[in-house]
Formats: structure tokens, C-alpha cells, sequence
């Protein structure tokens, strides 16, 4: 398969899996999250980076309050393409400016890294496999992260967005588990 068609299955996976999460975020009910602040509750005082919910994501931002309560919570800051993500902390009540991408990040950043990263995405599959946005971000992230110290990868999104038959690359950083607004599926078991 050359470069280009690659390139051609991935958009269009990403294309079928925006259409099904638009459909899934306007149906959403209001305890999206319920399922991980369960995870995250065994975790209590592990670094944990969320995200900032942008367009049609699933929101964790109730999960991530509460995790706050307990330790370090961040959010991921865009620093330049091609490069990792840095990791900015975050309380609920903290002065937000936005970022590149849309995303709002801190707006007095102090770094740390995670130990457990909330992963946003695309689309996802039944063995642990991410269609993200296509930039390759949370790759180089994982990958780096990962060469320092264990470090879980925790996707979040609907069960709508589970796809089969993803175009995944060697690069591409596999989920540990994935949690959905039905419930939490663990790729390592």
C-alpha cells in the first residue's frame, strides 16, 4: 500500500468516525464521564493528564475535577508540530487563554509529566488501536513518555466511535485501555 492510499483510508475512517461521534455527543447524557472518575479513583495521586474537550469530544472534565481533588491533573499543551506534547497543570477554577488547535490550556503553566494520559480520539478498535486527528502528537508523546517510566494510555470517547479495520501505522502508540460512556475496556488483561 503506497503513502497515498494510506493517506486516503485514514481520512476517510476519520471522516465516518466524525460523522458517528457528532451523532453520539448530541445524544450524550449529562454522566458521560461516571466511568472514568471509577478509573481514575484507583489511581488517586497518580499524575494524570486529561484534555480540554474541543468540538464534538466527549467531555471529562467532571472526572478530572474530581481527580484534582486528589493530585496532580494537566492538560496537554501544543509547543510546535513534529514535537511532543508538554503537560500543563490544571484546576477546575484555573484562568484558561487558548491554544493552538482551539484547545484551552493554563494560562500560568507549570509542567510535570503524567503517569496516566487521557487520550482523545478519532476512532478507536477492539484491541487497543487510536485514529487520532492525524498530527501524530500523542505518538511522539507515548512513545517518550514511555521510554522514561510505565505510563498507562487511557482512551476516551464513545462506543460509538469504535471502528474495525482501522489504518494503523508501526508509529502508532496502542491504547492500555479504553473507556467509554458504558463502561471501561482493559486491551492488557
Amino acid at each position: 500500500m503506497t503513502s497515498e492510499d494510506l493517506q486516503a483510508r485514514k481520512d476517510a475512517a476519520r471522516k465516518a468516525a466524525f460523522a458517528r461521534r457528532k451523532v453520539a455527543f448530541e445524544t450524550a447524557h449529562p454522566g458521560q464521564s461516571a466511568y472514568l472518575s471509577e478509573f481514575l479513583a484507583g489511581y488517586r495521586g497518580v499524575p494524570v493528564s486529561g484534555f480540554m474537550p474541543i468540538r464534538t469530544e466527549i467531555n471529562p472534565l467532571a472526572a478530572m475535577a474530581e481527580a484534582a481533588a486528589h493530585g496532580t491533573v494537566g492538560v496537554p499543551v501544543i509547543e510546535a508540530a513534529g514535537q511532543p506534547l508538554k503537560f500543563a497543570q490544571w484546576e477546575p477554577d484555573a484562568k484558561m487563554v487558548s491554544g493552538p488547535f482551539g484547545a484551552q490550556i493554563p494560562a500560568d503553566a507549570t509542567y510535570f509529566e503524567p503517569e496516566i494520559v487521557i487520550v482523545p480520539l478519532v476512532a478507536f478498535d477492539g484491541q487497543g488501536g487510536r485514529l487520532g486527528y492525524g498530527g501524530g502528537f500523542y505518538d511522539r508523546t507515548l512513545e517518550l513518555l514511555r521510554s522514561k517510566r510505565a505510563t498507562l494510555a487511557v482512551g476516551f470517547a464513545f462506543d460509538a466511535q469504535e471502528a474495525d479495520g482501522l489504518p494503523l501505522e508501526p508509529t502508532d502508540q496502542p491504547l492500555d485501555l479504553m473507556i467509554t460512556e458504558t463502561g471501561i475496556r482493559d486491551f492488557k488483561a
